[in-house]
C-alpha cells in the first residue's frame, strides 16, 4: 500500500476546505487536500453562480480570505465579482461574481499557498489509535493509498470520516429531516427590465399558473429568480428536491435526474409565461444536486437557536453572523428565511463548536459544524463556511507547534491570531460584553 505523509489533511475541497487549506498553509504547514470532484467549491461547483450570502454582517465584510478572494474578483479588469443587496427579506447583502473565473482564481490561491491538491480522491476509513486519527485510507483512480497526518481537518459537508472515527451526529432536525437539496440553472439572454419589472422576487403570479395547469412541480409555487453576474444572465435558484438523504449515493442520482427535469420543464415555461425570457436559453445547469444538510457532529459546544436570538458573541467566537433562519423545504414545510436575531445585532460562531469532545487531532468546519436545526439553518452560509476553515487551519498550527490536543488549543490566542488575519469579529460596543 502506497503511504503519504501530511501534516495536515484537509478533506474536501469546498468553501470551508479551501479556506483551511490556504490558512494552513499560509503558517508553513504541509498541507494535502483532497476533493472528490474534479472542482473545488462545493456547493459553487454544484450550483454554478450560486451567491456568496452572508458575508456583511451589519454591513460590514467578515474579512479573512473571503474578503481577499473577493477583492482579487472586484479588482481585475473587467471586475469579476461586486457586492449587491439580496432580493429576499432579512437577508444582507450578497457577493455576486463570475463563476468561472472565481473558480480558477480559487486553484491560484491554493497554488500561491503551496497546497498539494488532490482532485478526483475519496478519503475512505481512518485508521484510529485511541482517540487519535494516525491515518485516513484513500482512493483515486490509481487504486487505494494511505495517508498519515498530523491534523484531519474534516470539510467534507457530509462528516464520513468525522463520523467513522466516533464523533457522534445526528441527520438533520429532530425528527432526522432534511432540507431540500437543489439544482440550479441560468438562463442566458433575457431582458433583464421587463423580466424583473414585477417586484415579487417569487414571481408568484406566474409560478401559480405553471402548477394549476401542470406544467410545473407543485413545490415551485415560488420561483427565485435572480439578475446573474453579467448583462442578461438570470439565475435560476429554484428547483428543490425534498426527502433525500445526502449521505445516499442513490439517492442523490435520483434526486439529480428528477431535478433536472424540473430545471427544464422550468426554462421552456419562462420562454413561454414571463415577459422578458422569451429568446433566453438554459445553461450551466448544475453536474448534480447541491445538498444543504445532512451530517450534524457533536462537538465541544452545540450552537443553539437560543444563542443567535440573544446575539451571543462567544469568547471564542471566530466569526460574525446575521443570517436568517434560511430553512429550505424540510418534509413538508415551506422555505422559510425569518429573522434569526433583532435587526442591528449579530452573533458569534464558536470555536468549539468545531472541536470533537474526544478526538485529539481532529476538527471540522462548514455545514458539519456542532448545531442544532435551527441555528445550523443561520450559519451555513458560504462566507462563514470558509472562515470556520480558516479558524480550524489556522488551529492546526497552534496543535502543531505545541504539541497538543485540538481541545486544549488557546482559544484566546486563536481568536488574536484570526484577527490578525482580518477576520473582522466586528467592534462590541462597551456594554456588550462577550
Amino acid at each position: 500500500m502506497k503511504i503519504e505523509h501530511t501534516e495536515v489533511l484537509v478533506i474536501g475541497g469546498g468553501t470551508a476546505g479551501f479556506g483551511a487549506a490556504i490558512s494552513a498553509a499560509r503558517e508553513g504547514l504541509q498541507v494535502t487536500l483532497l476533493e472528490a470532484t474534479s472542482k473545488i467549491g462545493g456547493v459553487m461547483a454544484f450550483c454554478p453562480g450560486m451567491p456568496w450570502g452572508g458575508a456583511y454582517p451589519m454591513d460590514q465584510i467578515i474579512g479573512g480570505i473571503i474578503e481577499e478572494l473577493t477583492e482579487r474578483l472586484a479588482s481585475m479588469d473587467p471586475p469579476a465579482a461586486e457586492k449587491r443587496a439580496c432580493t429576499l427579506d432579512n437577508f444582507g447583502p450578497e457577493i455576486i461574481y463570475d463563476h468561472d473565473v472565481a473558480t480558477l482564481t480559487m486553484f491560484e490561491m491554493l497554488e500561491e499557498a503551496g497546497v498539494r491538491v488532490r482532485l478526483g480522491t475519496i478519503a475512505l476509513e481512518p485508521e484510529m489509535d485511541g482517540a487519535t486519527i494516525v491515518s485516513v485510507s484513500c482512493c483515486d483512480r490509481h487504486g487505494p493509498f494511505t495517508v498519515q497526518p498530523k491534523i484531519v481537518l474534516d470539510c467534507s459537508g457530509d462528516g464520513d470520516i468525522s463520523a467513522k472515527a466516533g464523533v457522534p451526529y445526528v441527520l438533520g432536525d429532530a425528527s432526522g429531516n432534511m432540507m431540500a437539496v437543489t439544482i440550479s440553472f441560468f438562463m442566458m439572454g433575457a431582458d433583464w427590465d421587463r423580466a424583473f419589472a414585477d417586484p415579487d422576487p417569487y414571481f408568484q403570479k406566474y409560478a401559480e399558473i405553471g402548477v394549476e395547469d401542470g406544467r410545473l412541480h407543485s413545490d415551485l409555487r415560488k420561483l427565485y429568480l435572480m439578475r446573474g453576474f453579467h448583462e442578461g444572465t438570470v439565475f435560476c435558484n429554484s428547483v428543490h428536491v425534498r426527502g433525500v438523504d445526502g449521505t445516499d449515493p442513490l439517492a442523490v442520482s435520483a434526486a439529480t435526474q428528477e431535478g433536472r427535469r424540473r430545471c427544464h420543464q422550468l426554462a421552456a415555461f419562462l420562454r413561454t409565461e414571463v415577459p422578458g425570457f422569451e429568446q433566453a436559453h438554459m445553461a450551466m445547469l448544475s453536474p448534480t444536486v447541491g445538498v444543504r444538510e445532512t451530517r450534524k457532529l457533536r462537538g465541544m459546544y452545540r450552537l443553539k437557536g437560543e444563542d443567535l436570538a440573544c446575539a451571543t458573541k462567544f469568547e471564542d467566537g471566530i466569526v460574525a453572523c446575521d443570517n436568517p433562519i434560511d430553512d429550505v423545504m424540510r418534509a413538508k414545510g415551506d422555505m422559510t428565511h425569518h429573522a434569526a436575531i433583532q435587526s442591528g445585532h449579530y452573533y458569534t460562531i464558536p470555536f468549539r463548536s468545531l472541536v470533537p469532545e474526544e478526538i485529539t487531532n481532529l476538527m471540522f468546519a462548514g455545514r458539519i459544524l456542532s448545531a442544532d436545526s435551527v441555528a445550523f439553518a443561520s450559519v451555513r452560509g458560504m462566507p462563514q463556511c470558509m472562515a470556520m476553515g480558516q479558524a480550524v487551519g489556522t488551529a492546526a498550527a497552534m496543535s502543531i507547534r505545541s504539541n497538543i490536543a485540538v481541545q486544549a488549543i488557546s482559544t484566546a490566542r486563536l481568536v488574536q491570531r484570526v484577527s490578525e488575519q482580518g477576520i473582522n469579529r466586528l467592534r462590541l460596543p462597551e456594554h456588550d460584553v462577550p
